[in-house]
């Protein structure tokens, strides 16, 4: 399973992932997290390194941020083209539907807050010492460009969600409803994979298995 967190800054990723996901094995669940790409990345298309991270067979794999950065920043900042967003859209839609037909489940999230609950959240992290580490000043130049950012995000959403590969917008200034809606479709989704316990090794018969 791959689950997919967007939103803008304090919406609330971390938070969904530290408390929906606090009763899975973390054996059997990776987190990434999509930073600045690296010199070798770039060198790379823009898929390359998400394709890297998907989740193997029987992982739960996170996305804390994803493949959609290159998308929604570089077009906010008019770093690409409308022609090349059109593409990567396009790109994803079909690099999402492979791995959904080599048996990845896909959950894509939206963690839509207000502008005003993001501003009080950002001076939460100010002002709490034990938040304060959480804070960066460039969330205040990408707070300027709020607007660009909603505009930017309902082209992706309404471009790149499918049948194989939903989004999901989950109302997220309060955040016990935020994890309570990701809770749920995760736990459904899980549910209509229908999982089942491995059968045991072939040769042992666990009734009259002694072990000494």
């Amino acid at each position: 399973m791959l689950i997919v967190l967007q939103g803008m800054d304090t919406s609330g990723k971390d938070g969904v992932i530290s408390h929906v996901m606090s009763g899975v094995n973390p054996q059997g669940c990776k987190v990434v997290s999509f930073k600045v790409p690296s010199e070798e990345e770039l060198g790379h298309d823009f898929l390359w390194r998400v394709h890297q991270k998907a989740p193997s067979k029987g992982q739960i794999g996170i996305f804390n941020r994803s493949h959609y950065e290159d998308v929604l920043i570089t077009w906010v900042h008019g770093w690409v083209t409308d022609t090349v967003v059109k593409q990567r859209f396009d790109q994803i839609k079909e690099f999402e539907e492979l791995l959904n037909e080599n048996g990845t489940t896909i959950l894509k999230f939206f963690l839509h807050i207000s502008k005003d609950e993001q501003k009080r959240r950002l001076e939460d992290r100010i002002r709490d010492p034990e938040k304060r580490w959480k804070f960066s000043a460039g969330d205040l130049e990408e707070r300027k460009l709020w607007p660009e950012y909603m505009a930017a995000f309902e082209d992706v959403l309404s471009a790149t969600s499918s049948q194989h590969a939903p989004w999901y917008v989950v109302p997220s200034n309060h955040k016990w409803y935020r994890n309570l809606v990701v809770a749920e479709r995760v736990v459904s989704a899980l549910n209509a994979m229908k999982l089942t316990t491995p059968p045991p090794p072939k040769g042992i018969d666990f009734k009259k298995l002694r072990i000494v």
